[in-house]
């Protein structure tokens, strides 16, 4: 196992900060920053900062390949856009006021489904009842039998009653009107900013993620390949990660086996392994982990 300097993330210089970038709005849900205006997710992808796709999308609410909004950022990426003032809370609404008006309209739309289910069921019980009759009269035909039926017909129409047990339930996002906006939603608001636990892992985290950016890699999380970031040369839609970023402070350790996992699966996977330590007040130290097998 060899561990060289890794010289590629020197070749490219730090990115100017963009002073005129826009200010996207953030809504909160608890800790998590979430992303839901068109043009807040194209801010932040111009920006270099990638997120995660969340929502399901209207026309196709059962399948997990294509997502829709809401984008939701890493911890790094919210606190690096608050650092160069390009994000802000969407401005919060009256808690109960909202509640109340979302619990309403809720309840209209389930009145209106269960009115038109209703008329559609008695038809069915109608369509029924007419069936069976004119199968049982067989070649019986007179005045009698159409007003027994219609007789029958005018009873089951007075008595007849949907439940609201068998009430079909609707998605939302089948109608119109409905709005999925998180501006809508306030209540999921929490304060501002978000209140992060420190930590020295956390802030060697935050710190790597930055320095990185400004080199001009794309980050995403790596939490199914053992590692805290994938580093892309590019956009990740046109680019494979390179890396997988490993980020540690300069005074903890780390088990010798744990270095040999996460270079076995960097190997796996054909990416490099970057242990990333950030120095207090300096720069980041990377080291990179090459698997090569024994001659």
């Amino acid at each position: 196992m060899e561990a060289p300097p890794c010289r590629q993330l020197g070749e490219l210089q730090p990115e100017q900060e963009r002073s005129s970038s826009p200010v996207v709005g953030l809504s909160l849900c608890d800790s998590a920053p979430l992303l839901w205006r068109i043009q807040d997710l194209k801010a932040v992808r111009s920006s270099g900062l990638v997120g995660a796709l969340l929502g399901a999308l209207p026309r196709t609410p059962r399948q997990n390949i294509r997502l829709g909004r809401p984008l939701l950022l890493l911890p790094e990426e919210e606190r690096l856009l608050r650092e160069r003032h390009s994000a802000a809370a969407l401005p919060a609404r009256n808690q109960d006021a909202v509640g109340t008006e979302l619990q309403q309209r809720y309840e209209e739309e389930e009145q209106r489904s269960y009115e038109e289910q209703s008329i559609l069921a008695l038809e069915d019980r109608r369509s029924a009842l007419l069936r069976a009759m004119t199968s049982s009269s067989g070649s019986e035909s007179g005045v009698g039998s159409d007003e027994a039926l219609q007789g029958r017909l005018l009873a089951l129409g007075q008595s007849f009653t949907f439940p609201r047990s068998a009430l079909a339930v609707q998605l939302s996002t089948a109608r119109a009107g409905l709005s999925h906006c998180q501006e809508a939603r306030a209540f999921l608001q929490v304060d501002w900013p978000i209140r992060e636990q420190d930590s020295p892992r956390r802030e060697a985290r935050y710190q790597v993620f930055r320095d990185l950016r400004g080199r001009g890699f794309f980050l995403t999380s790596a939490g199914k390949f053992g590692g805290d970031f994938l580093v892309y040369p590019g956009d990740p839609l046109r680019f494979h990660a390179h890396f997988i970023a490993v980020c540690l402070t300069l005074d903890e350790s780390i088990c010798m086996l744990d270095v040999l996992c996460v270079a076995r699966l960097g190997s796996n996977v054909k990416k490099t392994v970057l242990l990333c330590s950030p120095a207090p007040d300096g720069p980041v130290h990377y080291t990179s982990l090459q698997w090569s097998g024994m001659v």
